[in-house]
C-alpha cells in the first residue's frame, strides 16, 4: 500500500512494539565461550591482545563450568597448551593433556554442560602449523594431510574417552571428519557428536588467539590448507564435503567479514549452524570501546545480532559471558 497507509515506523514506536516485530534474537544458550588450559599455569596468565580473557590453570575448570551454567551459556569449547611440543604434535592425544583433565573436571562439576574440544595440532606443534610436516612434491615443506588424519583422530578418541560431549576439527584437513567419525565410531564412541570447522579461512582476525593459544606459525603461513577469503562457492563444497562424512554440526570462521558466507551455508544444509566471532574481532570491539569510539555493550549486542541474522544457529565468542549477563 502507498503512503500514508502504510507506515512501517508504526512498528517502531515503543520498546514493546518493537519487541513483538523483532525478527532475530540472541539468548545465552545461543552462545558457546571459548577456554585456553594450560598444563603449567597455577595462576590465571593475561592475554595482553585480548583483553578480559586469560589462559587459565586446569584446577580452574570446574569454577569455569559451574559459571558457564549458571549463565545460562550453550556450552564452552576448550583449547589446551601443553607442557611439551615436538614436530608431530603427540601432546594432543595425551590423556593426562591440559583439555582431557579439563574435560573430566567440567563435566564431573556439571555433567549437563555441553563441552566442546578444539581437535588441531597447532598448540602442540613446536613449529605451530596444524599437521605433520613433509616436504611435498615440489621439495617444499607443508602440512601432509594424510598422516595428520592419524593424530586428529588418536586426539579426538582421547577426548571423547574423557567426556567430551562434542569434538570440533579446526584444522581444515581433506577427509578428517570422515577419519575421525571412523575413529570414534571403532572405539565406542558413536555418541560423540562432530562440530566441523567446515569454512575455515585464512584470515588475519586469529592474530590475538595465536597469542593465547602459543600458536603462532614458526615459519610461512597457513594459506595452503586454510581457505582463500576471496572464495565463496568453495565454502559450499567444503560444507557439503563434511556434511557427507558424518558431521553433525557445521561452522563458518571468522564470522564478521564472512556473514555473506554464512548466509550461503546456511540456504545449503540442513545441519546446525555455528560462526566464530573470532579473537581479532572481539579485540578490535575492546580496542575501540576502551578509546571511546563506541558504545561496547551496544556493539557487542549488534555484532551477535548480525550473526544470527545471517544464519548461524549459535556462536563461538569470547564475548559469551558478558553478553549472557546483559541479555540475562
Amino acid at each position: 500500500m502507498p503512503f500514508p497507509v502504510a507506515r512501517p515506523r508504526r512498528l517502531r514506536q515503543s520498546p514493546a512494539i518493537r519487541a513483538l516485530a523483532r525478527e532475530t534474537t540472541v539468548e545465552p544458550g545461543d552462545l558457546i565461550y571459548p577456554l585456553f588450559f594450560s598444563a603449567t599455569l597455577t595462576e590465571p596468565r593475561p592475554i595482553a591482545t585480548m583483553p578480559g580473557i586469560s589462559q587459565l590453570p586446569v584446577s580452574m575448570a570446574a569454577a569455569e563450568a559451574r559459571e558457564a551454567a549458571a549463565l545460562g551459556l550453550g556450552g564452552v569449547l576448550l583449547f589446551g597448551l601443553p607442557k611439551n611440543k615436538d614436530a608431530d604434535g603427540t601432546s594432543a592425544y595425551d590423556p593426562e593433556g591440559p583439555v582431557p583433565r579439563a574435560v573430566r573436571a567440567m563435566k564431573e562439576a556439571v555433567p549437563e554442560l555441553a563441552v566442546i574440544t578444539d581437535v588441531c595440532v597447532d598448540e602442540y606443534t613446536d613449529h605451530g602449523h596444524c599437521g605433520i610436516l613433509r616436504k611435498n612434491r615440489r621439495g617444499i615443506l607443508d602440512v601432509d594431510n594424510d598422516a595428520t588424519l592419524e593424530v586428529l583422530a588418536k586426539a579426538a578418541v582421547v577426548y571423547a574417552k574423557a567426556g567430551a560431549d562434542i569434538v570440533a576439527p579446526s584444522d581444515m584437513m581433506d577427509g578428517r571428519v570422515g577419519r575421525i567419525r571412523s575413529a570414534l565410531d571403532g572405539d565406542g564412541f558413536i555418541e560423540t557428536a562432530i562440530l566441523s570447522y567446515a569454512v575455515k579461512y585464512a584470515s588475519c582476525f586469529y592474530g590475538p588467539f595465536r597469542d593465547a593459544a602459543d600458536c603462532a606459525p614458526k615459519f610461512g603461513d597457513r594459506a595452503s590448507y586454510q581457505m582463500d577469503p576471496a572464495n565463496a562457492r568453495e565454502a559450499i563444497r567444503e560444507a557439503a564435503l563434511d556434511e557427507e562424512e558424518g558431521a553433525d554440526f557445521l561452522m563458518v570462521k571468522p564470522a564478521l567479514s564472512y556473514l555473506d558466507v554464512i548466509a550461503k551455508v546456511r540456504a545449503s544444509s540442513l545441519l546446525p549452524l555455528g560462526a566464530y566471532n573470532v579473537s581479532g574481532e572481539y579485540s578490535m570491539i575492546k580496542a575501540a570501546a576502551a578509546a571511546g569510539m563506541l558504545d561496547e555493550t551496544r556493539a557487542v549486542l549488534e555484532v551477535l545480532t548480525s550473526i544470527r541474522r545471517a544464519g548461524a544457529d549459535f556462536i563461538l565468542t569470547y564475548h559469551a559471558k558478558d553478553a549472557a549477563k546483559l541479555l540475562g
